[in-house]
Order: structure tokens, then C-alpha cells, then sequence
């Protein structure tokens, strides 16, 4: 589909079924020096030769936007104002240095709630070579919505969700790592990064000379906020790396996350990540350790709240 036949980003246009894609990919040295400038994140995992995998393997978030992107393959990017409410997602597999992916997706649902219109779309990337299962995603984006009349569907969930409480534990030691000692209630602290706009900028498609709410000024004035603002999947990618940090190479495999978006982060916003482990449950494996965790602004200002976990064995962990 040229650029001239995709169609606007409109509720109204979004057909449940409807298929994104393909889109094919080369995971080559360019690709995931481009992830390690957007993110900060030039471990020699990536850029080197200290992978557990045997290899160089982009990381574990690299291919989260470009899941969301699959989104332009239908619809034009100079016409999306949508912010990112919720993303979900799990890894199966390292992806190394060399490899060429598919990424594939579809919308799975749509809703109007409180007057504004949401979709749901799921996504997955694999090998071409092997058929190898590296990520899948479920994202939940607003979009404009430009009937007169909609039907509301106001969603009540089956079972009340869970929150995230935020609140660090005074009476133990603020951590940094996980193992065979965590325990359930342990504080953790993560990175803290300054967002740039020429890194959200990349991360954001300015290659491909999308005018956006991340790569535009005017078209974030426009739409009604005070400036560019990052991709919500910009913090995703961060937490990946703190995951990283904490459970090494099982999350590359194994790991999971679940995230809401809060708040809106701007260019030039420090953002701080803290969690608290939330869950410790013995599998054959070894141990699943659930992290409780958010990311704030330089305000305190929660942005990002959500879970990761990963299943270590006894002697992994960081």
C-alpha cells in the first residue's frame, strides 16, 4: 500500500480482523546501534562479543516500536495523534545480529469509553530462517474518533484489576539486584535516564520524515499538548534494560511485561525507575520473581506503572 492509499488513523475506519503487515527487517549492527543510541544502552551484549547467547543479539525491547509501527502499513503516520494507554508483552527468544525477522499483527478489538475511542491490537515478530518465536505484543492505543454519535462500551472487568502501589519499603535496603535471597516486599531501584529529543526522534521514524507528536513540535502544539513527548514504549524499552539488569539472559526467553501509561514525558525529562518485588513462585525451572514496578518524572510524578518477571534458575540473576 503506497502513502497516498493509506487511510487516515480513525476509529471509525479500524476494523476488528483487519491484518497489519507483513513487514520484514535486518537485525545488522545499524539496526541495533540505532536501539543503543535511542535508549542508552550500549552493553556489550549488543555491540560486542559478551552475549550468553554466543553471539551479539539486539535487545530484548529493539522491536517493540516497530510491532506498534506495523499500524502505517494500513494507516498514515502524518495523521496519528494516538497516545499509548497499556502494552503487554512476552519474550521467547534472543534475536542475534545477522538475522532477518517478520512482524506481523491485527486488531483484535475497539471500544469507545468516556468519549474516546480505543484499539487493541496484538503483533508478533519471528526468524524468517527458522520459524523462531521472538516476541509477541498486545497494545492498546486511543484514536480520533470523527462520527457525531458513538456507541459508549463502557468495559467492566471480569476481575477488578490489579494497581501498583508505588510506595518503597522503609524498612529494608534499596536493591539492585535478584537471586536466591529476595524476598517479596524487597525495594529495587533501576536506571535513570534524560530523555533527548534527537533520540526520541529516531526512535520515533524522523528517517522516514513522519511528522508526529514525538518528532513534530507544532503537530504536538497542535494536538494539545506543551511539547514533543516521548513514546510510551521509549520507557517500555528502558524497563526491558533494568530487566536485563536483574534476570540476564532467562529474560531474553522467558520474561514478561505489563505496563500503563499515566502521564506524558516530555524532551529533557529525567526519569527515575523504582519496584518493589511483588511475587516469588517456585517452578520447574527454578524461581519466577515478579517485580512491581513504575517509572516518574524528575517531579514524582508516576508516568509508567506496571509488573515485569522472568524464571531464573538458582544460581542466575544479577
Amino acid at each position: 500500500m503506497t502513502v497516498a492509499t493509506r487511510k487516515p488513523v480513525e476509529y471509525e475506519l479500524m476494523e476488528i480482523g483487519e491484518d497489519l503487515g507483513p513487514v520484514e527487517i535486518d537485525i545488522d549492527e545499524h539496526f541495533v546501534k540505532s536501539t543503543a543510541f535511542t535508549v542508552d544502552d550500549y552493553r556489550a551484549w549488543h555491540l560486542g562479543d559478551a552475549s550468553p547467547f554466543g553471539g551479539p543479539v539486539a535487545h530484548a525491547g529493539a522491536l517493540l516500536c516497530d510491532l506498534l509501527r506495523l499500524l502505517y502499513t494500513r494507516y498514515d503516520p502524518d495523521r496519528d495523534r494516538g497516545l499509548h494507554q497499556r502494552e503487554e508483552f512476552w519474550l521467547h527468544s534472543p534475536v542475534f545480529v545477522g538475522e532477518r525477522v517478520r512482524l506481523t499483527g491485527r486488531f483484535v478489538d475497539k471500544y469507545v469509553k468516556r468519549g474516546r475511542g480505543y484499539i487493541v491490537t496484538e503483533a508478533e515478530a519471528r526468524t524468517i530462517e527458522d520459524d523462531r518465536l521472538i516476541i509477541r505484543h498486545r497494545a492498546i492505543e486511543t484514536t480520533e474518533i470523527t462520527a457525531a454519535r458513538v456507541t459508549e462500551d463502557e468495559r467492566v472487568d471480569a476481575v477488578p484489576p490489579r494497581r501498583v502501589r508505588g510506595e518503597l519499603p522503609t524498612d529494608r535496603p534499596l536493591g539492585v539486584t535478584v537471586g536466591p535471597e529476595t524476598q517479596v516486599g524487597d525495594p529495587l531501584a533501576g536506571p535513570r535516564k534524560v530523555v533527548h529529543q534527537d533520540q526520541m526522534s529516531i526512535y520515533s521514524g524522523a528517517h522516514t520524515f513522519w511528522r508526529s507528536i514525538h518528532t513534530d513540535q507544532d503537530v504536538a502544539v497542535e494536538s494539545g499538548l506543551k511539547g514533543t513527548v516521548a513514546q510510551g514504549l521509549m520507557v517500555a524499552t528502558y524497563l526491558s534494560e533494568w530487566a536485563t539488569d536483574l534476570f540476564g539472559a532467562p529474560w531474553f526467553t522467558n520474561g514478561w511485561m505489563s505496563l500503563s501509561f499515566l502521564a506524558p514525558l516530555f524532551a529533557e525529562d529525567t526519569i527515575s525507575m523504582y519496584g518493589v518485588v511483588s511475587g516469588m513462585t517456585p517452578d520447574r525451572d527454578g524461581t519466577r520473581i515478579e517485580v512491581e514496578a513504575w517509572a516518574e518524572n524528575q517531579d514524582g510524578q508516576k508516568a509508567v506503572v506496571g509488573w515485569f518477571a522472568a524464571t531464573i534458575g538458582q544460581d542466575e540473576g544479577r
